[in-house]
């Protein structure tokens, strides 16, 4: 039997009673409530057994946190609850128990008097508190209204409600009554039990349902205006569809409305975006309004046709046989494996990753080297469309973005145009020459492509024509060039730059065997028992025939061999023709290129150094000899500002050190130096010829030459330091066809080492250097004999604040050892 045990307050007398509780979840019981519930907790189970043996009168309390699974202290409750009476248990299969239970009176949790097996809790029970005062009558009334209106806004509830609130004398049982409102919350419904007052109890529930009337009034009005617009639009359609089947039947049918007609039918089949997709059916609109006489039909005509020609949501799938896709490169380039790597690395990617952002590659390399073909065997490998723009030449920004629609004439730019002819959502989209974009007073059309190639900003790429957002982010943009300075920085900084160097000895011969000669035996008709070419005769070709990084000259003189074939052929000649080095100066004539022209012997005052140009590497002498005269040393050949600043220092480190070199010093006083770089016509400039031009100086003061299978290049500095330089890979190609066999390169360089290739690097020895101590000691035949030590003077009052010339070469503390180190 539950305890009863009375103690007096300051003011009034409280009883308070134990009873087993069970602690509800999302769940709020009020007096008069009957409704099921289900416990499954073990102590909810006990508890409610425990409650049936006593009488059938338990504690219901809602938990302030519903993911608690075990209650062990009051204040994870609510204080206030309520007294229920058990009416019927059923022990459920699963192991929970069902009970019908009837809400009786609020009660006022003060405590548990135990938590094992279940809680059992001391509780006080609340009475309600009758009233009725005016105040109150006009509260219920008030509420008995609101309920009608609630019922009748389209509340969630039975319409009986609102006649069971008519019949409702109780105050309070009429505001606990709004707590059945499946509108209401837990927190709500626990804030209407724990008003004790009835008036407050009545004021909240009169707010409540105010809130909820206006609520669900505005839902109604919402779906009234959608349900209009639906009927308007179907009664809209009918009409239409009516209207065609009296024309057909007349025969009279317009034919402005039959373009209007067809032009709908194919906005909706184009799966455009919703809103590219109103804008079209706007625009179709205001064309079925027009006169057909009038020229804007033809305009809005056209702008429909291009917006329901694009591909929206056409793509085409993606290959992810990633070994296929590299045999599909192999078989149409030789060579450019940092290319086809990057390339294999994204599809491998997009095979692993379907939402992955198409990366934005630039080739930049010398002419010939197969930039612009490399875009097809992309696109191949992929099974992607291939799409080309050659941007060389272009000045206007409307070639990039299009014209505005209110010009004569506009058209989109060419981005969407080559889209458009793909066919396709994601080609592959090579813009050709980006190197080569010019600006004028109609914009700059570099500017306009920062938004094409930015991924973060293309997927909504607007053409002045268009003025809707088409999403490029699919598209895989391949740029190539053939100089990366021209690029601007902001363009540059949003493309990967792959560089693409010439082609080796081996590679251009392997090239013109497995793709150039086949494919022109193709285009002149020849077939095998015609022509057959020797290994020797490619050699010759490449190296005496054509001088360039790529193999388009290489292309031009086999084809004018095979004319010259096809001729004999034609003419009944049945036997094969070899071609080997002989038949070469029969049908092309005398060598046209001694590749690298290297000083047949060794010589006083000339070096050779490696530049790189716009068709790859290249060798180049630079002479230099002394004449009496005390004007300033003689620069000649169309060097650049840095080239000459790289001679005045190498010339500083001279003087600095010339005790070293054994140059007496009346020799800067009575002689002069007069440097040379051939092939004056070009232009010529950039630091790394800097020791090129120190080591011809040296020769030249000191009479020991320089040897003449040996090429340099590296920056010098005041101190002697070697500086880093770029485009070792096309130099050392340079210096391989040239015949050289000692290449001098800064240490610095050494990681670059690795890009060239290892049949060019058992050819030539690479000796790295970060010293002109250490370039003089590899490229000059014997070291400079130093001059005799002179003794020491006081400085005199005329020689006051000049520095003495160093007795020794300035170096740093870790400066690496004299001895350069040898590459093989």
């Amino acid at each position: 039997m539950p305890k009863r045990t009375s103690k007096t307050d300051d003011e009034r007398t409280i009883t308070i009673t134990e009873l087993p509780l069970v602690a509800l979840r999302e769940t709020v019981i009020f007096p008069e409530m009957i409704v099921p519930l289900q416990v499954g907790r073990d102590k909810s189970v006990a508890a409610l057994n425990a409650a049936v043996a006593e009488g059938g009168r338990i504690a219901l309390v809602t938990q302030r946190q519903a993911d608690h699974e075990d209650i062990t202290e009051p204040g994870q409750l609510y204080a206030i609850g309520t007294i229920a009476k058990i009416a019927q248990v059923v022990q459920l299969q699963d192991g929970t128990v069902r009970a019908i239970i009837q809400g009786q009176a609020r009660m006022r949790l003060h405590g548990f008097a135990k938590t094992e097996p279940f809680i059992r809790a001391r509780i006080e029970e609340l009475a309600e508190q009758p009233s009725k005062d005016v105040e109150v009558q006009a509260l219920m009334r008030s509420v008995q209204a609101q309920v009608e209106q609630y019922v009748q806004a389209g509340a969630p509830v039975p319409p009986e409600a609102a006649v069971a609130a008519r019949n409702i004398s109780e105050p309070g049982l009429l505001a606990d009554m709004t707590a059945y409102s499946p509108d209401m919350t837990t927190e709500q419904r626990q804030e209407l039990l724990e008003t004790i007052d009835v008036a407050e109890r009545l004021k909240i529930a009169s707010a409540f349902l105010a809130h909820q009337i206006e609520v669900h009034e505005l839902k109604g009005r919402i779906q009234s205006e959608v349900k209009s617009e639906m009927d308007k639009t179907q009664r809209e359609y009918i009409l239409r569809e009516q209207m065609k089947a009296i024309q057909r039947e007349l025969g009279e049918e317009d034919p402005q409305q039959a373009d209007v007609n067809e032009l709908r039918d194919k906005i909706e089949a184009a799966g455009m975006p919703d809103e590219v997709k109103a804008r079209a059916l706007k625009e179709v609109d205001r064309m079925s309004r027009i006169p057909s006489a009038s020229p804007e039909v033809g305009v809005i005509r056209t702008y429909v046709d291009w917006l329901v020609g694009l591909p929206w949501n056409v793509s085409t799938e993606d290959l992810h046989d990633i070994k296929e896709a590299a045999k599909i490169l192999d078989e149409d380039h030789y060579g450019l494996e940092k290319v086809k790597e990057r390339i294999l690395e994204y599809l491998a990617v997009r095979a692993l990753a379907e939402k992955i952002r198409s990366p934005i590659l630039a080739l930049v390399g010398p002419p010939g080297v197969g930039k612009t073909s490399l875009g097809k065997s992309i696109a191949r490998a992929m099974g992607r469309k291939f799409v080309r723009m050659s941007l060389g030449g272009i000045h206007d920004e409307a070639e990039i973005r299009g014209h505005r629609r209110t010009y004569i004439g506009a058209l989109p730019g060419r981005i969407i145009q080559n889209v458009k002819t793909a066919g396709t959502n994601n080609p592959v989209f090579m813009l050709d020459e980006i190197d080569k974009v010019g600006m004028d007073f109609r914009g700059d059309p570099s500017s306009a492509l920062l938004e094409v190639l930015d991924p973060e900003q293309n997927n909504s790429f607007q053409d002045n024509y268009l003025e809707v957002p088409f999403d490029l982010s699919k598209v895989l943009f391949v740029a190539t060039g053939n100089l990366i300075d021209p690029i601007p920085m902001a363009l540059r900084d949003r493309m990967e730059i792959i560089q693409v160097p010439g082609y080796t000895q081996r590679e251009k011969v392997e090239i013109g065997k497995r793709f150039l000669i086949p494919k022109q035996m193709e285009n002149h008709g020849l077939k095998p028992k015609h022509i057959q070419f020797t290994d020797e005769a490619m050699t010759e070709l490449v190296q005496a025939y054509t001088h360039e990084a790529g193999v388009r000259n290489l292309e031009r003189e086999i084809a004018n061999i095979m004319r010259k074939v096809a001729r004999t052929v034609a003419e009944g000649r049945k036997a094969k023709t070899v071609i080997d080095v002989k038949r070469l100066l029969q049908y092309l004539g005398p060598p046209r290129f001694e590749y690298g022209e290297l000083e047949p012997e060794d010589q006083v005052g000339s070096a050779t150094g490696l530049v790189v140009t716009e068709v790859g590497g290249d060798v180049v002498a630079i002479e230099v000899t002394r004449m009496d005269g005390k004007e300033d040393f003689i620069l000649t050949g169309q060097l650049g500002e840095v080239m000459r600043e790289s001679a005045r220092a190498g010339l500083s480190w001279i003087r600095t050190h010339a005790a070293q070199l054994g140059i007496s010093r009346d020799t800067f006083e009575k002689q002069t130096l007069h440097i040379h770089v051939p092939a004056g016509a070009t232009p010529k400039d950039g630091p790394s010829a800097g020791i090129t031009m120190a080591t011809a100086m040296v020769s030249a003061y000191t009479g020991i030459p320089v040897r003449r299978d040996l090429v340099m290049t590296g920056e010098i500095t005041l101190r002697g330091r070697v500086l880093p330089i770029g485009g070792l890979k096309s130099k050392i190609l340079a210096a391989h066809l040239s015949g050289a066999r000692l290449a001098v390169v800064p240490r610095k360089n050494e990681k670059d080492l690795r890009d060239i290739p290892e049949e060019i690097r058992k050819q030539i020895k690479i000796v790295l250097v970060d010293s002109m101590d250490q370039v003089l000691e590899t490229a000059l035949r014997r070291r400079p004999k130093p001059l005799p030590a002179t003794p020491k003077t006081t400085i005199s009052e005329t020689d006051a604040g000049r520095e003495p010339a160093p007795e020794a070469p300035i170096r740093r503390p870790n400066f690496p050892p004299d001895q350069p180190t040898v590459v093989v």
